[in-house]
């Protein structure tokens, strides 16, 4: 088994994590600011990170984009495109063609 070499980090808030990689994201202050309701919420957090960076944070500024678009976000997968797509759907909306 392949051992991971973790370094102990702190962020600006003074929450001490362990990351192997060069992302800079606290783990905790990650958790702390995700939602609990809302089509965001479903969502890992790169995708949401990926829409948020890109301004999306409403499922009509999300309905103005097309499938191929959101994917081409930096952190977005096509795991998370059903999410959004039922999302979309229950308030009645669609990505755009």
């Amino acid at each position: 088994m392949a051992t991971t070499n973790k370094t102990l980090r702190t962020c600006k808030k003074g929450h001490q994590y362990y990351k192997s990689s060069d992302c800079p994201t606290c783990p905790i202050c990650e958790q702390e600011r995700k939602p609990v309701n809302g089509f965001l919420a479903l969502l890992s957090a790169p995708a949401r990170r990926a829409l948020e960076h890109n301004g999306i944070t409403s499922l009509e500024q999300l309905s103005t984009y097309t499938e191929k678009e959101i994917l081409q976000f930096h952190g977005m997968g096509p795991a998370s495109l059903p999410k959004l797509r039922a999302a979309l759907q229950n308030e009645g909306l669609a990505f755009k063609n």
